[in-house]
């Protein structure tokens, strides 16, 4: 190394060779001339932006819904299921014998209920799969 070099003073670096024509494309970007032709890409990126962000609050609000329906389909049968199934415990809870009517006809019901719940909601899915 040299003493310039250990003193801290840096050492002289060549200048390069600077070219003193600018380029079209820097004098059109300085000037403005690709304004217009930039405003327009923005303006269809916008749209295409704006119209994918509208899809995806609709799907949102279709879920959103969706989901509303099936807790509320949910709710209704868990309320017109709780009565049977009462009735079921109740007397078999009491001592009556499964061979009594009232005895058989809730003991169907709460199994035919979930059942035909069941295939409802097998065949939502089936139609909503294809």
């Amino acid at each position: 190394m040299s003493a310039a070099g250990q003193a801290g003073v840096p050492p002289k670096v060549a200048p390069r060779a600077v070219n003193s024509e600018p380029s079209a494309d820097l004098i059109s970007a300085i000037n403005g001339l690709e304004a217009n032709r930039e405003r327009i890409v923005a303006h269809r990126t916008r749209r295409v932006v704006m119209s994918s962000g509208g899809v995806l609050r609709e799907h949102r609000q279709t879920g959103v819904r969706a989901r509303a329906f099936a807790l509320a389909g949910t709710i209704l049968v868990l309320l017109l299921i709780a009565p049977l199934v009462w009735e079921a415990v109740d007397s078999l809870i009491a001592g009556e014998h499964l061979a009594d009517p009232g005895s058989q006809l809730s003991l169907w019901a709460c199994i035919m209920c979930p059942t035909i719940l069941a295939a409802a909601l097998v065949a939502g899915w089936w139609k909503h799969r294809s």
